[in-house]
């Protein structure tokens, strides 16, 4: 019970007062994220320079999830290299499909608590939306 406890702070102060969730006036990197499902959309922000997010914000609305994970990444990821980033996001939806041992868990710091949605599978692609629009703003920056 107290890990419920402890995954309900963390997904509540995420979403109650989302660091990140903000405009970010000098992103050098866009991109929309969109869950058709359940009309999570997000607009991630990113600030990349020499091959390291120095900054992200992310603006939308979604459920608590959604705003939590979009809020949780972007605190992981801020100060990393984009190889660290995507690896990051790697670890993040391998922990989701319930295939990461906990060496790998840990390097997800505080986004790990997130790891019993992969019980909820219609929460799934709440909790990876910000993950996969970083993905794929990132990869598609390196074309």
């Amino acid at each position: 019970m107290e890990n419920k406890t402890f995954y309900n702070e963390i997904l509540t102060e995420h979403n109650l007062h989302p660091y990140h969730k903000h405009k970010l006036e000098d992103a050098n990197l866009v991109l929309e994220g969109v869950n058709p499902s359940c009309g999570d959309d997000i607009f991630l922000e990113l600030k990349v320079e020499d091959g390291v997010v120095v900054d992200g914000a992310f603006e939308g609305d979604g459920c608590a999830i959604s705003q939590a994970s979009a809020d949780m990444m972007l605190e992981l990821v801020i100060g990393r290299s984009k190889e660290e980033a995507l690896h990051l996001a790697d670890l993040f939806l391998k922990m989701i499909k319930g295939s990461i041992t906990d060496e790998e868990k840990d390097e997800l710091e505080e986004a790990s608590v997130l790891q019993d949605i992969a019980h909820m599978p219609a929460r799934v692609k709440c909790a990876v939306l910000g993950w996969h629009t970083m993905q794929e703003l990132l990869k598609t920056e390196e074309k």
